[in-house]
């Protein structure tokens, strides 16, 4: 992943590190498609709004927490997507079931190459921009390693 090596785990909390993986696997991730890895950018991009999402549910106050529903948890990525999206940090539009589906097809083996993947794009930086993630200054994280995959 886009962050070994390139953060110090032990120096942050658990929320300022998913903040910074989440960063990280941005940039690596919009990297791997720009260089035609497209199912691998699409499972960093996916790793990064996982990490996103974490970040931001652990930001909200204790008491701005929505209640959780039957069987719901914050630590499924799923169910983190559909709390979020109940307090109004996230407004919905994003198809993240569609998303989830896709990256295990590709997990799976079970995508080309020459994914259209644009407009997917345009949905996961939508949301990284409703989270508060982004924009953020990429000069302010550590240079990347461009022998990483």
């Amino acid at each position: 992943m886009p962050h070994f090596g390139l953060m110090n785990p032990s120096l942050l909390t658990y929320r300022e590190a998913a903040l910074q993986r989440a960063r990280l696997h941005i940039r690596g991730g919009r990297r791997r498609l720009l260089q035609g890895k497209v199912p691998e950018g699409l499972v960093t991009l996916y790793d990064a709004l996982v990490n996103a999402m974490e970040w931001r549910y652990l930001s909200l106050p204790e008491t701005g927490r929505p209640a959780l529903g039957d069987g719901e948890s914050p630590e499924n990525d799923r169910h983190l997507f559909r709390i979020l999206r109940r307090a109004g940090q996230i407004d919905g539009r994003f198809d993240y079931e569609t998303f989830s589906s896709l990256v295990y097809r590709i997990l799976e083996g079970d995508l080309p190459s020459g994914y259209p993947y644009s407009g997917l794009l345009e949905g996961i930086e939508s949301v990284m921009k409703q989270l508060g993630v982004m924009p953020f200054d990429e000069d302010a994280l550590p240079p990347e390693d461009p022998e990483t995959f």
